[in-house]
């Protein structure tokens, strides 16, 4: 056997325990071993398994990052329903001047006036003076790609 390949063996290692500062002796190559968390302290071995260990603060930044995600779900579920809310302005969608000028004369203002309408059949949209066909097919293609559900009597 080579004589510098072995490393230095400690009969006298010292371990010490971080959480609950427990220290005891045992054999290893290092002299001086520091742990986290010892049979002593540890929930399983003691039998407190509700209890949560907190090494470095892992359990704030878990709870930090659960939170923050729960806020960016609440904020994309609020953006969703305010892309589909009733209550939106004619104005936000693109159609033409000539067919916002018309839709706004007859004092259809929101989304949900359009979609009123829309539930009294095509008809209803057509007898706005200035509004006509090719109007009324880009307000449908515009409303779908919005995510509205247009009446059936629209279709």
């Amino acid at each position: 056997m080579k004589k510098a390949v072995q490393p230095k063996y400690f009969a006298e290692a010292t371990v010490v325990c971080a959480s609950c500062g427990a220290t005891w002796k045992t054999g290893s190559t290092q002299q001086e071993i520091r742990t986290e968390v010892c049979s002593n302290c540890h929930p399983f071995y003691t039998g407190q398994l509700q209890r949560i260990l907190d090494v470095e603060g892992q359990v704030d930044r878990f709870y930090k990052r659960l939170q923050a995600r729960e806020q960016y779900l609440d904020e994309k579920r609020q953006r969703t329903e305010d892309k589909t809310s009733p209550n939106r302005a004619l104005a936000d969608l693109e159609l033409t001047a000539r067919a916002k000028d018309a839709l706004l004369k007859a004092d259809v203002v929101t989304v949900g006036d359009v979609l009123e309408k829309f539930a009294q059949g095509e008809d209803a949209l057509l007898s706005i003076d200035g509004f006509g066909r090719k109007s009324l097919i880009d307000l449908k293609k515009i409303l779908r790609q919005m995510g509205y559900d247009l009446p059936s009597l629209a279709e």
